[in-house]
Protein backbone atom coordinates (compact mmCIF):
# COMPACT_ATOMS: atom_id res chain seq x y z
CA UNK A 1 0.00 0.00 0.00
CA UNK A 2 0.91 3.25 -0.32
CA UNK A 3 1.49 5.88 2.38
CA UNK A 4 0.82 9.57 1.67
CA UNK A 5 3.77 11.81 2.74
CA UNK A 6 2.82 14.85 5.02
CA UNK A 7 3.26 16.96 1.69
CA UNK A 8 0.62 15.33 -0.22
CA UNK A 9 -1.62 14.67 3.00
CA UNK A 10 -1.33 18.65 3.47
CA UNK A 11 -2.10 19.40 -0.05
CA UNK A 12 -4.94 17.08 -0.21
CA UNK A 13 -6.42 18.39 2.97
CA UNK A 14 -6.34 22.04 1.86
CA UNK A 15 -8.41 23.33 -0.33
CA UNK A 16 -7.48 24.92 -3.27
CA UNK A 17 -7.36 29.18 -3.60
CA UNK A 18 -10.11 29.03 -5.97
CA UNK A 19 -12.55 26.15 -3.98
CA UNK A 20 -12.05 28.39 -0.76
CA UNK A 21 -13.76 30.97 -2.42
CA UNK A 22 -17.43 31.19 -1.61
CA UNK A 23 -18.96 30.76 -4.63
CA UNK A 24 -21.10 34.15 -5.90
CA UNK A 25 -24.49 33.37 -5.32
CA UNK A 26 -27.50 33.70 -7.46
CA UNK A 27 -30.15 34.06 -5.01
CA UNK A 28 -32.15 37.41 -4.34
CA UNK A 29 -31.44 39.05 -1.33
CA UNK A 30 -33.97 41.84 -0.27
CA UNK A 31 -31.89 44.73 -1.88
CA UNK A 32 -32.09 42.88 -5.09
CA UNK A 33 -35.56 42.96 -4.96
CA UNK A 34 -36.14 46.84 -3.66
CA UNK A 35 -33.49 48.21 -6.35
CA UNK A 36 -34.92 46.21 -9.14
CA UNK A 37 -38.41 48.05 -8.45
CA UNK A 38 -36.96 51.25 -7.98
CA UNK A 39 -34.98 50.82 -11.21
CA UNK A 40 -38.61 49.58 -13.19
CA UNK A 41 -40.26 52.81 -11.74
CA UNK A 42 -37.42 54.83 -12.56
CA UNK A 43 -37.36 53.56 -16.01
CA UNK A 44 -41.25 53.47 -16.53
CA UNK A 45 -41.16 57.53 -16.13
CA UNK A 46 -38.22 57.30 -18.92
CA UNK A 47 -40.46 55.00 -20.87
CA UNK A 48 -43.67 57.59 -20.45
CA UNK A 49 -41.86 60.51 -21.49
CA UNK A 50 -40.23 58.49 -24.64
CA UNK A 51 -43.74 57.37 -25.72
CA UNK A 52 -44.28 61.05 -26.73
CA UNK A 53 -40.73 61.90 -28.17
CA UNK A 54 -40.30 57.99 -29.45
CA UNK A 55 -43.70 58.30 -31.14
CA UNK A 56 -43.49 61.27 -32.87
CA UNK A 57 -39.71 59.71 -33.95
CA UNK A 58 -40.92 56.19 -34.65
CA UNK A 59 -43.64 58.14 -37.11
CA UNK A 60 -40.95 60.61 -38.83
CA UNK A 61 -38.72 57.63 -39.68
CA UNK A 62 -41.53 55.30 -40.69
CA UNK A 63 -42.78 58.41 -43.56
CA UNK A 64 -39.42 59.06 -44.59
CA UNK A 65 -38.37 55.18 -44.90
CA UNK A 66 -40.93 52.57 -43.84
CA UNK A 67 -39.56 50.43 -41.94
CA UNK A 68 -37.29 53.08 -40.61
CA UNK A 69 -39.43 53.79 -37.50
CA UNK A 70 -37.52 51.02 -35.04
CA UNK A 71 -34.70 53.50 -34.75
CA UNK A 72 -36.84 55.05 -31.95
CA UNK A 73 -37.70 51.94 -30.15
CA UNK A 74 -34.30 50.96 -28.71
CA UNK A 75 -35.10 53.28 -25.59
CA UNK A 76 -37.79 51.07 -24.72
CA UNK A 77 -36.30 48.00 -24.47
CA UNK A 78 -33.15 49.33 -22.38
CA UNK A 79 -34.86 48.40 -18.74
CA UNK A 80 -34.11 44.96 -19.32
CA UNK A 81 -30.26 45.75 -20.21
CA UNK A 82 -30.00 48.08 -17.04
CA UNK A 83 -31.74 45.69 -14.93
CA UNK A 84 -29.83 42.71 -15.76
CA UNK A 85 -26.24 45.10 -15.46
CA UNK A 86 -27.16 45.85 -12.11
CA UNK A 87 -28.71 43.32 -10.35
CA UNK A 88 -27.58 40.07 -12.53
CA UNK A 89 -29.55 37.40 -11.14
CA UNK A 90 -31.97 35.02 -12.68
CA UNK A 91 -35.22 37.07 -13.73
CA UNK A 92 -33.66 40.55 -12.85
CA UNK A 93 -33.70 41.67 -16.36
CA UNK A 94 -37.21 40.72 -16.92
CA UNK A 95 -38.80 41.84 -14.16
CA UNK A 96 -37.47 45.35 -14.49
CA UNK A 97 -38.53 45.71 -18.15
CA UNK A 98 -42.28 44.56 -17.00
CA UNK A 99 -42.13 46.69 -13.75
CA UNK A 100 -41.30 49.96 -16.39
CA UNK A 101 -44.12 48.66 -18.73
CA UNK A 102 -46.43 48.54 -16.14
CA UNK A 103 -46.14 51.74 -15.19
CA UNK A 104 -45.93 53.20 -18.58
CA UNK A 105 -49.15 51.45 -18.69
CA UNK A 106 -50.42 52.95 -16.17
CA UNK A 107 -49.80 55.92 -16.21
CA UNK A 108 -51.62 56.20 -19.38
CA UNK A 109 -50.22 55.58 -23.20
CA UNK A 110 -52.02 55.15 -26.72
CA UNK A 111 -50.60 51.56 -26.59
CA UNK A 112 -52.75 49.80 -23.25
CA UNK A 113 -52.48 46.78 -22.18
CA UNK A 114 -50.22 45.93 -25.18
CA UNK A 115 -47.30 47.34 -23.28
CA UNK A 116 -47.42 45.03 -20.87
CA UNK A 117 -46.95 42.35 -22.80
CA UNK A 118 -44.12 44.28 -24.76
CA UNK A 119 -42.32 44.73 -21.72
CA UNK A 120 -42.78 40.59 -21.25
CA UNK A 121 -41.32 39.81 -24.25
CA UNK A 122 -38.44 42.24 -24.33
CA UNK A 123 -37.60 41.60 -20.80
CA UNK A 124 -37.24 38.00 -21.95
CA UNK A 125 -35.38 38.78 -24.83
CA UNK A 126 -32.84 40.69 -22.93
CA UNK A 127 -32.82 38.02 -19.91
CA UNK A 128 -31.93 34.84 -22.42
CA UNK A 129 -28.51 37.03 -23.83
CA UNK A 130 -27.60 36.92 -19.42
CA UNK A 131 -28.46 33.66 -18.79
CA UNK A 132 -26.48 32.52 -22.21
CA UNK A 133 -23.69 33.47 -20.12
CA UNK A 134 -24.57 32.25 -17.00
CA UNK A 135 -25.01 35.64 -15.25
CA UNK A 136 -21.28 35.68 -15.31
CA UNK A 137 -20.13 38.16 -17.90
CA UNK A 138 -21.62 42.32 -17.94
CA UNK A 139 -19.44 43.91 -20.51
CA UNK A 140 -20.19 46.09 -22.98
CA UNK A 141 -20.04 43.44 -25.71
CA UNK A 142 -22.93 41.85 -23.86
CA UNK A 143 -24.90 44.81 -23.03
CA UNK A 144 -25.07 45.31 -26.62
CA UNK A 145 -25.90 42.16 -26.96
CA UNK A 146 -29.08 42.08 -24.56
CA UNK A 147 -30.56 44.99 -25.84
CA UNK A 148 -30.08 42.79 -29.32
CA UNK A 149 -31.98 40.07 -27.55
CA UNK A 150 -34.68 42.67 -26.56
CA UNK A 151 -34.56 44.06 -30.44
CA UNK A 152 -35.52 40.93 -32.26
CA UNK A 153 -38.08 39.81 -29.07
CA UNK A 154 -39.82 42.85 -30.11
CA UNK A 155 -39.84 42.47 -34.01
CA UNK A 156 -40.61 38.91 -33.49
CA UNK A 157 -44.19 39.92 -31.40
CA UNK A 158 -44.82 43.12 -33.63
CA UNK A 159 -44.70 40.36 -36.07
CA UNK A 160 -47.97 38.56 -35.37
CA UNK A 161 -49.64 40.77 -32.37
CA UNK A 162 -52.20 43.54 -33.10
CA UNK A 163 -54.97 43.97 -35.27
CA UNK A 164 -52.28 44.88 -38.10
CA UNK A 165 -49.64 42.38 -37.44
CA UNK A 166 -46.42 43.19 -39.04
CA UNK A 167 -46.53 39.69 -41.11
CA UNK A 168 -49.14 41.04 -43.46
CA UNK A 169 -46.41 43.79 -44.41
CA UNK A 170 -43.93 43.73 -47.14
CA UNK A 171 -40.68 41.46 -47.04
CA UNK A 172 -38.73 45.20 -47.42
CA UNK A 173 -41.10 46.56 -44.72
CA UNK A 174 -40.11 43.78 -42.03
CA UNK A 175 -36.41 43.27 -42.86
CA UNK A 176 -35.99 47.30 -43.00
CA UNK A 177 -37.51 47.30 -39.53
CA UNK A 178 -35.64 44.46 -37.94
CA UNK A 179 -32.40 46.55 -38.98
CA UNK A 180 -33.77 49.12 -37.78
CA UNK A 181 -34.52 47.74 -34.36
CA UNK A 182 -31.32 45.64 -33.71
CA UNK A 183 -29.44 48.70 -34.38
CA UNK A 184 -31.37 50.36 -31.95
CA UNK A 185 -32.04 48.15 -29.57
CA UNK A 186 -27.58 47.75 -29.23
CA UNK A 187 -27.27 50.95 -29.56
CA UNK A 188 -30.10 53.41 -27.16
CA UNK A 189 -30.56 49.75 -25.37
CA UNK A 190 -27.36 48.16 -24.99
CA UNK A 191 -24.83 51.04 -25.13
CA UNK A 192 -26.68 53.57 -23.25
CA UNK A 193 -28.12 51.17 -20.53
CA UNK A 194 -24.72 49.94 -19.71
CA UNK A 195 -22.75 53.96 -19.70
CA UNK A 196 -26.46 54.81 -17.61
CA UNK A 197 -25.19 51.78 -15.12
CA UNK A 198 -21.62 52.95 -15.21
CA UNK A 199 -22.42 56.62 -14.36
CA UNK A 200 -25.06 55.06 -10.91
CA UNK A 201 -21.99 53.32 -9.92
CA UNK A 202 -19.91 55.90 -10.03
CA UNK A 203 -22.00 58.01 -7.61
CA UNK A 204 -21.59 54.96 -5.43
CA UNK A 205 -25.33 54.15 -5.13
CA UNK A 206 -24.66 50.64 -6.46
CA UNK A 207 -21.31 50.24 -4.12
CA UNK A 208 -23.62 47.44 -2.81
CA UNK A 209 -23.50 45.55 -5.79
CA UNK A 210 -21.13 44.04 -8.28
CA UNK A 211 -21.56 46.73 -10.70
CA UNK A 212 -20.34 49.80 -8.35
CA UNK A 213 -17.51 47.33 -6.83
CA UNK A 214 -16.40 47.11 -10.32
CA UNK A 215 -16.44 50.81 -10.81
CA UNK A 216 -14.38 51.34 -7.64
CA UNK A 217 -11.69 49.28 -8.54
CA UNK A 218 -11.31 50.65 -11.90
CA UNK A 219 -10.81 53.95 -10.37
Amino acid sequence: MHASTPASTSASASPSTDTARPPRTLRWRVIDIVVASVLGVAIGLVFWAWNTVGYAWFTGMDGLTPGLGGLAVGIWLIGGVIGGLVIRKPGAALLVEVIAAIVSMLIGNVWGVSTLLSGLVQGLGAELIFALFLYRRFTLPVAMLAGVGAAVAAWVFELFYGSSPNILKTLEFNTIYLVSVVVSGAVLAGLVGWLAVRALAATGVLNRFAAGREARREV
